[in-house]
């Protein structure tokens, strides 16, 4: 190995939340390692965190297929250091009318938001429980507690992969292994966000203040989850802005 410290892993590092979760770790003195379908997008954030004295590793990840996540997995703990986090933040909001929902569609949509984070989540405690630590957790969405028109396959996969963490957080908290799941109810900061915005006939500028949750706000609540004491776990945690309607 070529660290002694913990390990955080962001599955589905994009450039906002992932990235954001990843420096909030490295700057607690966890090597963050980050995984994405195409690795080569990750170095811009890799320089940041190793400029600043943390370290920091990616790896090109398509967390949908079951043979990568466990060599990536394995080749952690074996090249790098003992997982302490795995946080699964890989997205699949689309948005299709019912009668334009093929099986395809479908079918990629859970893969990408479900299945993943069933494999992701499984290898984690595999290394986890036989240690007695650790942490894993999965970022979820408005939609995995209320389906919207034109968001069926979107929906349908987020519910999955929290009743996913509600049963993980079940069988592996008496093991002592923190599983916690996040609901994003909010549009987050990101330049797809203000696009669509825009796009939508509005300024985003002209909004309230705060009405975005900003990606570094998201991080310290993952942080957050992972500092808790035993006696005292959150299994769901919700975020929204303050003037949010829900």
């Amino acid at each position: 190995m070529t660290a002694k410290r913990p390990v955080a892993l962001v599955v589905g590092a994009g450039d906002y939340i992932g990235a954001a979760i990843a420096k909030r770790f490295a700057r607690e003195g966890y090597v963050a390692c980050m995984g994405r379908r195409h690795g080569d997008k990750l170095a811009a954030v890799v320089d940041e965190i190793r400029a600043g004295g943390g370290e920091a590793h990616a790896f090109s990840l398509d967390a949908r297929e079951e043979e990568q996540v466990v060599e990536r997995f394995a080749r952690i703990e074996a090249e790098v250091g003992a997982l302490e986090v795995v946080v699964f933040n890989v997205g699949a909001n689309v948005s299709f009318p019912i009668g334009a929902t093929t099986a395809r569609v479908f079918t990629k949509v859970w893969q990408m938001a479900c299945l993943a984070g069933f494999f992701s989540g499984r290898e984690a405690a595999r290394y986890m429980a036989p240690r007695g630590k650790g942490s894993i957790l999965f970022t979820g969405a408005t939609a995995s507690v209320r389906g919207s028109a034109g968001f069926a396959a979107f929906a349908s996969a987020k519910f999955g992969l929290r009743a996913l963490a509600q049963s993980m957080a079940r069988e592996l908290g008496p093991q002592h292994v923190h599983v916690a799941h996040v609901i994003i109810d909010a549009g987050v900061d990101t330049a797809w966000v203000r696009r669509m915005i825009e796009q939508g006939g509005r300024s985003v500028d002209s909004l309230p203040a705060d009405s975005l949750v900003a990606p570094d706000s998201i991080a310290d609540a993952y942080w957050f989850l992972h500092q808790q004491p035993r006696d005292a776990w959150t299994f769901e945690l919700d975020l929204r802005p303050s003037v949010e309607r829900w």
